[in-house]
């Protein structure tokens, strides 16, 4: 396995995966706060992993593999927190449609990498967006410091929903041609 600055960075983030789940449950009055922490330092490495694999030209296969694993892993990790959490369905719809969407892609780049054709799902600007308003929401909701920041971050939360719902339909156009051609 390549070890690099990115993969550590990566492999990191997966460490932090049961700290958060373990912060999320202390009984604790600091503990919203360091559970939004260490989502936030998740969601921060995420970011510099994919920059620095960039920039120091160290992608590799496995960080291509693992990067999104751990990504998607932590963030529906904290959705089905919240929803446990606040117990509304206003909470529980978003999450269950951006967990949908996560697994629907999914899906589909891997069936257009099957088919070469990888390319025609890659990360479009649509899921740049998404994802910072999805991690904002996520921060928000999890630290809940007071109600106008949790009022802010419901509204961010529904603004990821519909930017997971536009890129959603934006890969599956993207994909249609080849979704909908006959078996040879």
């Amino acid at each position: 396995m390549p070890f690099n600055v990115p993969i550590a960075l990566t492999l990191f983030r997966v460490v932090l995966l049961p700290v958060f789940v373990a912060f999320f449950f202390l009984p604790y009055e600091w503990a919203p706060f360091a559970t939004a922490f260490v989502f936030w330092l998740a969601a921060i490495t995420d970011a510099l992993d994919g920059y620095l694999a960039r920039k120091l030209e160290q992608s590799t296969r496995f960080g291509a593999f693992l990067d999104p694993v751990a990504d998607k892993v932590m963030v529906a990790a904290a959705l089905v927190l919240l929803v446990q959490d606040y117990d509304t369905v206003w909470l529980t719809l978003p999450a269950l449609f951006m967990i949908g969407r996560e697994i629907v892609i999914s899906a589909l780049r891997e069936w257009m990498a099957e088919m070469g054709k990888r390319g025609v799902v890659a990360v479009s600007w649509i899921g740049k967006y998404k994802t910072a308003a999805q991690m904002l929401a996520i921060i928000g909701l999890l630290w809940k410091p007071n109600e106008w920041m949790v009022g802010l971050a419901f509204v961010l939360l529904y603004i990821a929903a519909i930017l997971t719902f536009w890129s959603m339909l934006s890969y599956i156009m993207s994909a249609w041609k080849d979704l909908t051609a006959e078996e040879h």
